[in-house]
C-alpha cells in the first residue's frame, strides 16, 4: 500500500499510448546482367570484363566466359535496376573503347 508521497508508481491517467503502423515494404525488381557471345571478342577480354565490373574471381569469370561461348549468353550477375543499367553501360563503353563488339543486356529477373 503507498501513501502516494514519494512514490514512483502513481497513475495520474497521462499516460498515452502511441501505436506505429509498419509500413509494407516491396522488394525492389531485380535484373539480370548478361552477356551475349558474338565471333570477334577475344576469350580473355570477356573474363577481365567479368573480374572488373563483376568483381568475379579468375576462375568463376572463366566459368562465365565459357557459358557465354558454348550457351550464346551468360549471367553475370543480378542487380537492382539501376546498378544493372550502370554495368551494362559500363561493359559498353568500355568494350567499345576497347574496339571489341561485346555486347551486355539486362532482363528482368
Amino acid at each position: 500500500m503507498s501513501n502516494g508521497i514519494g512514490s514512483d508508481d502513481s497513475d495520474d491517467g497521462d499516460t498515452a499510448t502511441i501505436t506505429r503502423t509498419k509500413p509494407k515494404v516491396k522488394r525492389p525488381n531485380l535484373y539480370r546482367v548478361l552477356l551475349l557471345n558474338d565471333d570477334y571478342t577475344p576469350m580473355e577480354f570477356v573474363i577481365h570484363v567479368v573480374e572488373r565490373f563483376f568483381h568475379k574471381g579468375r576462375e568463376d569469370a572463366t566459368r562465365v566466359m565459357l557459358h557465354v561461348h558454348h550457351h550464346g549468353v551468360g549471367e553475370c550477375g543480378v542487380y537492382t535496376y539501376e546498378v544493372a543499367e550502370t554495368k551494362v553501360t559500363q561493359v559498353m563503353d568500355f568494350a567499345r573503347k576497347h574496339q571489341h563488339p561485346l555486347q551486355c543486356v539486362m532482363e528482368k529477373k
